[in-house]
């Protein structure tokens, strides 16, 4: 699929800046052009042979054709280079290289390289390297390579079909087969990860020891559903899912001490599992979560919870720990579910306290 994407961008490239105009000059001798200039082929300084020119600066008003570049090459729309480049290629809108890229490649569309890129690729729209990037890769909206040896960053995506051995950044997905790093608005998808992964939403990998993000699924991790009570008579039934060390947590539930309010709740975190025995561990979680009405009455409150926990058999574990609760809500709404704190400021409009609690509970891992 990805070869077909290469050579569906070459040929539509192609069509557009040449104007179907065939390579008709392969057979001839290979020369060497210290400058070429032109409008766009064959309208330049090497003509219709260009396609059989290797040159070492060129600068062309729409695009350039040659076999090779070996120092810089400029076109305000394309440069069309049929074998290798090195040095640095500007184009407003596509570098178009069949064969291997070294050095700097600019352009306000995409870098487009049929085999290997050592250097630095830069693009408007996306950089799609058909093997190997050694390089950084940096693109508006996505970065394509068979694999990655260095930094990948894209507005949108980055996606390497084999390994990604440096960071993969994006606003949306990452996706690698063994990767060091990948940090992602949305979501990461791996097979295996050194590092830590860093998701808006969702991690997705064979194993992954450090996964951030509400959900994460991880073969070699830890899945687990869990029925939770606190200070508050919050009850809350939550899903948690992470790898050996990081987890993630997502939960909903009701407040059952407040009898004029049918308070909803709804919990999201981040958790760490730090083995003791055995069959006891340390759960340590910082975690949000809102109460209300949906009407009026809102509650808010984020907590940092030490939990200890055993494990019953090898599904099984009850915990119970102190908590320490920052809690924010209106005044008028008459929301005290807890009457000793620690800190409260009574000069604002919307109340704000910190208090001890707990946290305690059970959970099934699944």
């Amino acid at each position: 699929m990805k070869n077909l994407s290469f050579l569906a961008a070459k040929a539509l490239f192609t069509g557009i800046f040449l104007f179907g105009v065939s390579f008709v000059s392969f057979g001839q001798n290979d020369t060497t052009s210290v400058v070429h200039v032109g409008f766009i082929y064959p309208l330049s300084t090497n003509g219709k042979n260009a396609a059989s020119y290797t040159n070492r600066f060129s600068l062309h008003a729409i695009a350039g054709l040659s076999k090779s570049e070996t120092g810089v090459a400029i076109s305000g729309a394309a440069n069309l280079i049929n074998q290798d480049a090195s040095g640095l290629q500007v184009a407003g809108a596509v570098n178009l290289i069949s064969n291997n890229a070294k050095g700097i490649q600019i352009a306000g569309g995409a870098n487009i390289i049929g085999n290997n890129a050592d250097g630095i690729q830069m693009a408007g729209f996306g950089n799609i390297i058909k093997n190997e990037a050694k390089g950084a890769q940096i693109a508006g909206f996505m970065n394509l390579a068979g694999s990655s040896q260095s930094v990948q960053m894209a507005g949108f995506a980055n996606i390497s079909r084999n390994d990604a051995k440096g960071l993969q950044l994006s606003g949306f997905m990452n996706k690698g087969k063994n990767v060091n790093a990948q940090v992602a608005g949305f979501a990461n998808i791996a097979k295996n990860v050194k590092g830590i992964q860093l998701a808006g939403l969702v991690n997705i990998a064979d194993t992954s020891d450090y996964p951030i993000a509400i959900f994460n699924f991880i073969k070699s991790g830890e899945k687990s559903i869990a029925l939770t009570v606190d200070e508050s008579m919050t009850t809350i039934a939550s899903f948690r899912s992470g790898g050996r060390v990081l987890y993630g947590i997502a939960g909903v539930g009701y407040n059952l001490k407040d009898s004029k309010h049918d308070l909803y709740a709804v919990e999201a975190g981040l958790g760490a599992h730090i083995k003791l025995a055995d069959h006891v561990r340390l759960n340590l979680e910082a975690v949000s979560h809102s109460l209300s009405n949906f009407k009026k009455a809102h509650y808010f409150k984020n907590s940092l919870r030490i939990i200890p926990a055993y494990k019953i058999g090898s599904k099984l574990e009850i915990f119970a720990g102190p908590t320490i609760n920052y809690v924010n809500y209106k005044r008028d709404n008459d929301l005290d579910l807890v009457k000793k704190y620690i800190w409260k400021n009574d000069s604002s409009k919307d109340f704000q306290g910190v208090h001890l609690g707990f946290n305690t509970g059970i959970q099934f891992i699944l």
